[in-house]
C-alpha cells in the first residue's frame, strides 16, 4: 500500500517539481541527470511563467542541503540553476533571478570555502547575462559586503586562502560589470560600497602575505597561483571598475585609495601608492584627469601638518599624475594647482626656517638637521613636479605661469608679491627666493617664443631683474639662467657654456636669425635696463666663477639674439666701461673680481669681433689676448678661474696695450660702415628705484654727466661749450627738429632715451653738482637766470612745494619730458 501511495502523491504533484526531483540522481557522485535536465529546460523555456516556482523550489532544497551538508546535492543544483538562466532570457527570468541570488547568498554565507567559490562562480556567470530589462528593485548591497570580506580571507591554508580571495575579487568583478550594464548603476557608486570595493582591491594589489609562525616557511606555489594571481587580478578589475566611472562618481572611486594608503602609511615610501595613481590616470577617461588632481591636492592640504616624507611622497603621486594628465585635458586646475605647491613650498621653508631657529646641542639637533634634510626632499619635489608641468603646458598657459610664479617672489622693499612671508624672517625669504626662482627656471625651461616681447614682456621682465641686484650670488645665477631660458629661441646656450677665448666662434655652428622688427623694439625699450643690470651685476663682490659665466653668457646671447648695429655698439660701450671700471676701482672690488671683470671682457669682445667678422676690430682683440696670455694671463679666463692664480698688486701700472682701446676699436669699426661716434660717449647706467630696494648703495655717485651752470655775467651767447658736456643750451639744440642733420638727430635722440624716464629731482641732481634738495636746485636757477628776457615769451612757471613762481625772467629753453614748463 505504502508504494501506491507514494505513486500516488507523486502524479499529484505539480510538474514543475517531479521534474527538478528527477535532476538528483540518488548517489550525487553520478551528477546531474542530463537526459531530465534537458526535459526541465525545454520545459522552462515552453513555460517561462513556471520559472520563478522552478527557482523557488530548487532554492527551498538547496538551503535543505546546505543545512544538511549535502554538498553533492547542493553541486547538482547550482548546475541545474546556471543551466537555466543561460537557456531562458525573457522577461519572466526576473523573478527566477530572486530565488537563484538567494541560493547564492546561501552559499557565500556558508564557512565551507568550496561552497564560497561555488556561490562566486555561478553569480559571476549571472553577471555575464545581459537581461532585456532593467531591475528597479534589485540591490547588491549583500554580495559587496560579502565579496569585500573575501577579499580580505585569513585562511590558515595558503592555497584555500588564494582561492577564496580570488573568489571575492571576480565576485566584485561580476556586481561591478551588472550594476555599470544596468540603468541603476549609480548605486554601486554610492560611497558605502566604494569604501568598501576599493580598498579590498587594493589590498590584493600590495601582494601582502600575512606569516604566521605555526604555519612554517611559505609554500610553494601552487598551481591556482600560476594560473591566476590575485594581485593581477585585482589590478584588472580596478582598472575596469575606474574606465567605467563618469564625470559624477569619479570622486567616490578616488577618495578611498586616499584612506587605504593613509591607513596603512604607504606614502613612505610611496612606491605602491605611485603605482595606484598611475593605474587611475590611465584607467578613466581623459578630460576627468583634473579630478584626480584636485583630489590629490586636497589631500595635500589635509596633510599639511604631516611628517616631511610623507608630504614628499602625496607631492611625488602629484607630479606623476600631472605628467600623464599633461598629454591630455588638464581643465581648469593649472592656477590651482601651481597655487597649492607654491603655499606649501611657502610652508616648508616656514618648517625648515623654524626648525633651525628651534634646534639645539645634541639629539635634539640631530633631529632637527633630519627634519631639514627632509624638507629639503618635499621642497625639491615641488619644484621637480612645478617644472614638469610647466613644461607640459602650451605656451599660453606657461606665460600665465610665468607671471604667476614671478608675482609670488618677494623683493625686499616692496609688497608687490602675493606671496605671506611674514614668519620667514630673512633667511627664510631667502629660501623662498631661491626656491620659487628654481621653480621659474625649470617652468622656462625649453620654452620657445617667436618673438622675444612674447618671452620677456614688460610686465615680468621688470620684476624678474630686480632680484638680480640683491646682494646674494645664488639669487643672481637663477635670474641670468631664467633670462638664458626665455632669450636663447636657437639652442645655442650650450655651444657657449663656460667663460674662456673661443679660437673660431665658426667652430660652434651657431644658430641665427635676422633681427625682426618686434626684437629691434624691444631693446630700444629695455636694452638700457639689461645692459644696466649687466653691469651691476658684474660688480658684485660676491660673485664667484658661475656668475661670470652667466654674465658673459647673457652678453653673448643678446649678441645672437638681439644684436644689430646699434645694439652692437651698445654692448662693446659696455664692455669697455667694464673694462674701466676693473681698473679705475670706484667700488674697492677684491683683485680676483677685478681679474674676472677683465677676462669677461677679453673672452666677450673676442666673440663679438669675430661675429660680426671686422678683420680690424678681431685683429686688435686678438692682439690685445696675445699680449695678455705673454705678460698678464690673470687676464684671461683660462687662467683667472682656474685654482691657484697668481695674482697681480695693482693694475694701474700695466701697460695700454694690455687693454682694449676705444680709439682703435671705434677706427676699426667706422672703416666697415659703422656709426661709431656713440663709441666716444662711456657707457653710464641709468638710476632707478631699484637701487633703493637692492639693498647696496646708492649709484647716484657713480653717474657723472657733467653741466656748465654759467654765472650771471657770461653772455647767452656763450652758453654752448665746446666739450661734449651737457648744457640747457644743448638740451634746447637736442629737441630742436628744424634743420637738423643725421649726427645731431641721434644726439637729440640719446638725451630723450636717457632723460625721458627719470624725473625732475634726478634731472635737476645731474644738472646741479650733486644737490640734493630740490628747492636749492631751484634757487640756483632762478639766481642764475635773473636778468632781462630777451623776448616776452620766455618765462617759466616753478611749483615747489607751496611755493610758485610765476613769469620768472629766464632764458628760452625747453626741457624733453620734464614735469615743469
Amino acid at each position: 500500500l505504502l508504494p501506491v501511495l507514494c505513486c500516488c502523491c507523486s502524479a499529484l504533484r505539480p510538474r514543475y517539481k517531479r521534474l527538478v526531483d528527477n535532476i538528483f540522481p540518488e548517489d550525487p557522485k553520478d551528477g546531474l541527470v542530463k537526459a531530465d535536465m534537458e526535459k526541465l529546460t525545454f520545459y522552462a523555456v515552453s513555460a517561462p511563467e513556471k520559472l520563478d516556482r522552478i527557482g523557488s523550489y530548487l532554492a527551498e532544497r538547496l538551503s535543505r542541503d546546505v543545512v544538511r551538508h549535502r554538498s553533492g546535492y547542493v553541486l547538482i543544483a547550482m548546475e541545474a540553476l546556471d543551466q537555466l538562466l543561460m537557456a531562458c532570457h525573457s522577461q519572466s527570468i526576473k523573478p527566477f533571478v530572486e530565488s537563484f541570488l538567494h541560493m547564492v547568498a546561501k552559499l557565500l554565507e556558508s564557512g565551507e570555502p568550496k561552497l564560497q567559490v561555488l556561490g562566486t562562480n555561478s553569480f559571476v556567470k549571472f553577471a555575464n547575462i545581459e537581461e532585456d530589462t532593467p531591475s528597479y528593485h534589485r540591490r547588491y548591497d549583500f554580495f559587496v559586503s560579502r565579496f569585500s570580506a573575501m577579499c580580505h580571507s585569513c585562511h590558515s591554508d595558503p592555497e584555500i586562502r588564494t582561492e577564496i580571495r580570488i573568489a571575492g575579487i571576480r565576485g566584485i568583478q561580476g556586481v561591478v560589470r551588472k550594476t555599470v550594464n544596468d540603468e541603476l548603476r549609480a548605486t554601486i557608486w554610492e560611497p558605502q560600497h566604494m569604501d568598501k570595493i576599493v580598498p579590498s582591491l587594493l589590498f590584493n594589489m600590495q601582494k601582502i602575505e600575512e606569516v604566521d609562525s605555526r604555519t612554517g616557511p611559505p609554500p610553494s606555489p601552487s598551481a591556482t597561483d600560476k594560473e591566476e594571481n590575485p594581485a593581477v587580478l585585482a589590478e584588472n578589475c580596478f582598472r575596469e571598475l575606474l574606465g567605467r566611472a563618469t564625470f559624477g562618481n569619479m570622486n567616490n572611486a578616488v577618495r578611498p585609495v586616499f584612506a587605504h594608503l593613509d591607513h596603512h602609511k604607504l606614502w613612505d615610501p610611496n612606491e605602491f601608492a605611485v603605482h595606484c595613481f598611475k593605474i587611475i590616470m590611465y584607467s578613466i577617461q581623459a578630460q576627468y584627469s583634473h579630478h584626480v588632481i584636485q583630489e590629490i591636492l586636497g589631500h595635500l592640504d589635509a596633510r599639511k601638518k604631516d611628517s616631511p616624507r610623507v608630504r614628499a611622497g602625496i607631492i611625488q603621486v602629484l607630479l606623476e599624475a600631472v605628467a600623464i594628465a599633461a598629454k591630455g585635458s588638464i581643465g581648469p586646475t593649472v592656477l590651482e594647482v601651481f597655487n597649492t605647491l607654491l603655499k606649501h613650498l611657502r610652508l616648508s621653508v616656514e618648517f625648515e626656517a623654524n626648525d633651525l631657529q628651534g634646534g639645539s646641542v645634541g639629539s635634539a639637533s640631530l633631529n632637527s638637521s633630519s627634519k631639514d634634510n627632509d624638507e629639503k626632499i618635499v621642497q625639491n619635489a615641488i619644484i621637480q613636479t612645478i617644472g614638469f608641468f610647466g613644461s607640459n603646458l602650451p605656451d599660453y598657459q606657461r606665460s600665465e605661469i610665468m607671471m604667476f610664479i614671478m608675482g609670488k617672489v618677494p623683493v625686499f622693499g616692496t609688497s608687490t608679491h602675493t606671496l605671506d612671508i611674514s614668519q620667514l624672517g630673512d633667511l627664510g625669504t631667502r629660501r623662498i627666493q631661491i626656491m620659487l626662482l628654481r621653480s621659474l627656471l625649470m617652468v622656462t625651461s625649453g620654452y620657445k617664443a617667436k618673438t622675444i616681447v612674447t618671452a620677456l614682456p614688460g610686465s615680468f621682465l621688470d620684476p624678474l631683474l630686480s632680484p638680480s641686484l640683491m646682494e646674494d650670488y645664488e639669487l643672481r645665477q637663477l635670474v641670468l639662467e631664467v633670462m638664458h631660458n626665455l632669450m636663447d629661441r636657437h639652442d645655442n646656450r650650450a655651444k657657449l657654456r663656460g667663460i674662456r677665448i673661443i679660437p673660431d666662434v665658426a667652430d660652434l655652428k651657431i644658430k641665427r636669425e635676422k633681427i625682426c622688427r618686434q626684437d629691434t623694439s624691444f631693446m630700444k625699450k629695455n636694452g638700457q635696463q639689461l645692459y644696466r643690470h649687466i653691469y651691476l651685476g658684474c660688480k658684485e663682490e660676491d660673485n664667484v666663477q658661475k656668475n661670470y659665466e652667466l654674465l658673459y653668457t647673457s652678453l653673448a646671447l643678446i649678441t645672437i639674439e638681439l644684436a644689430n648695429e646699434e645694439v652692437v655698439i651698445d654692448l662693446i660701450r659696455l664692455a669697455i666701461a667694464l673694462q674701466d671700471s676693473a681698473i679705475i676701482n670706484e667700488d674697492n672690488l677684491p683683485m680676483f673680481h677685478r681679474c674676472g671683470i677683465m677676462a669677461l671682457v677679453a673672452a666677450y669682445l673676442n666673440f663679438v669681433s669675430q661675429m660680426i667678422a671686422v678683420p680690424a676690430f678681431c685683429q686688435h682683440v686678438s692682439k690685445v689676448i696675445e699680449i695678455r696670455t705673454m705678460e698678464a694671463p690673470y687676464f684671461l679666463p683660462e687662467h683667472i678661474f682656474r685654482d691657484k692664480c697668481m695674482l697681480p698688486k695693482s693694475l694701474e701700472k700695466h701697460d695700454k696695450n694690455l687693454y682694449f682701446l676705444t680709439n682703435k676699436i671705434a677706427e676699426s669699426l667706422g672703416g666697415s660702415g659703422y656709426s661709431v661716434e656713440r663709441l666716444s660717449v662711456p657707457y653710464v647706467p641709468q638710476v632707478t628705484d631699484e637701487d633703493r630696494l637692492s639693498r647696496r648703495k646708492s649709484i647716484v655717485d657713480t653717474v657723472s654727466i657733467q653741466v656748465d651752470i654759467l654765472p650771471n655775467s657770461i653772455p647767452s651767447d656763450d652758453v654752448v661749450s665746446n666739450t661734449e658736456e651737457i648744457t640747457f643750451e644743448a638740451l634746447k639744440k637736442a629737441i630742436d627738429t628744424s634743420g637738423m642733420e643725421e649726427q645731431e638727430k641721434e644726439k637729440r635722440r640719446l638725451v630723450i632715451e636717457k632723460f625721458q624716464k627719470a624725473p625732475f629731482e634726478e634731472i635737476a641732481a645731474q644738472c646741479e653738482s650733486k644737490a640734493n634738495l630740490l628747492h636749492d636746485r631751484l634757487a640756483q636757477i632762478l639766481e642764475l637766470t635773473i636778468r632781462p628776457p630777451p623776448s616776452p615769451s620766455g618765462t617759466l612757471t616753478i611749483t615747489s612745494g607751496h611755493a610758485q613762481y610765476q613769469s620768472v625772467p629766464v632764458y628760452e629753453m625747453k626741457f624733453p619730458d620734464l614735469c615743469v614748463y
